[in-house]
């Protein structure tokens, strides 16, 4: 007799999928005997295995094309995508025998990502941990070891911290500090590079791969990033981490606040998370607040250096 198939839907981003891994999780130790395939981007790929509940990767690009699923009709569909018609219509088009998704009754707005997705699946009868977030530090060598990591990018012009005050905290911190973000951000990162006097082999944004970048943050005394993938990544390797909130509050996409290595940073203002310049919020955090929940991560590490460097 076959395995029950299992497919979960989560086609997104590099923090969707950390802010899933309890869910995924749970499904597993839930679902032992089943094969569960998670349908999300294939450039993911290197993190799937390492969360430890997942047989196999089905690559899914958003929700614009039908899932290439192949096997039988699923035993149990799962939607940990949203709860909009279009993605739960993917899964019913599969036609599982089960299926697991959120209404419109059921949906909260205000809810921690995590939270909501354990939710989802406590309330059908799969408890789920909100706080199983960690995940095994990669295998491969990083870039660089023990960096204070800068990451300066983000999806959305509402959530980039200005390149000015990037620069002015890279100089103002201690230690060997990177630039990271993606290809399209290098200039970006250069222009944090040149302004802050780092040299040009600092900034490794669009230079690291998914596979080179989890290790860099995995062994970094620090990371400094905005709301992205990064910071959950950070969350994910206990690394400590300072994240800069801008449209949306961290009590919504936040690392845990149990966890006293990372710090949240936010004045209180939602705004439109799509805009293409800082959210007013954002643009309220100081780099002196920066530099304050930097020193209380890293305490001990050389006041003599903080002091030279500003």
């Amino acid at each position: 007799m076959s395995a029950p198939e299992v497919l979960v839907l989560r086609a997104l981003g590099l923090g969707d999928l950390l802010t899933a891994v309890p869910a995924l999780r749970a499904l597993r130790r839930a679902h032992f005997d089943a094969r569960i395939t998670l349908a999300a981007p294939e450039w993911l790929a290197e993190l799937v295995g390492d969360i430890g509940a997942v047989d196999r990767l089905l690559t899914t690009e958003g929700l614009d094309e039908p899932l290439r699923w192949q096997a039988r009709p699923p035993d149990l569909a799962v939607n940990l995508h949203g709860h909009g018609p279009q993605s739960t219509a993917l899964l019913r088009e599969l036609e599982p025998r089960r299926l697991i998704t959120f209404d419109r009754d059921s949906w909260r707005e205000q809810e921690h990502e995590v939270r909501r997705w354990c939710r989802l699946l406590t309330e059908h009868g799969i408890p789920a941990d909100p706080t199983d977030l960690r995940l095994p530090k990669p295998w491969c060598p990083a870039p660089v070891r023990g960096a204070v990591v800068m990451h300066i990018g983000a999806s959305h012009g509402s959530r980039r911290w200005p390149v000015d005050r990037f620069a002015e905290l890279a100089r103002r911190l201690p230690g060997h500090v990177v630039l990271t973000g993606s290809l399209p951000e290098r200039p970006r990162a250069k222009e944090v590079a040149e302004l802050a006097g780092l040299p040009p082999e600092r900034v490794l944004a669009g230079h690291t791969s998914l596979a080179e970048l989890a290790p860099l943050v995995a062994t970094a005394r620090l990371v400094i990033c905005g709301d992205t993938g990064v910071a959950h990544l950070a969350t994910a390797y206990g690394t400590p981490s300072v994240v800069l909130f801008g449209p949306v509050s961290p009590e919504l996409w936040g690392p845990p606040p149990e966890r006293p290595e990372h710090l949240a940073l936010w004045a209180g203002i939602s705004s439109d998370t799509f805009a293409d310049t800082p959210a007013p919020g954002l643009s309220r955090i100081s780099v002196d607040e920066v530099l304050d929940a930097a020193r209380r991560l890293l305490p001990g590490k050389g006041s003599l250096a903080w002091a030279r460097s500003g």
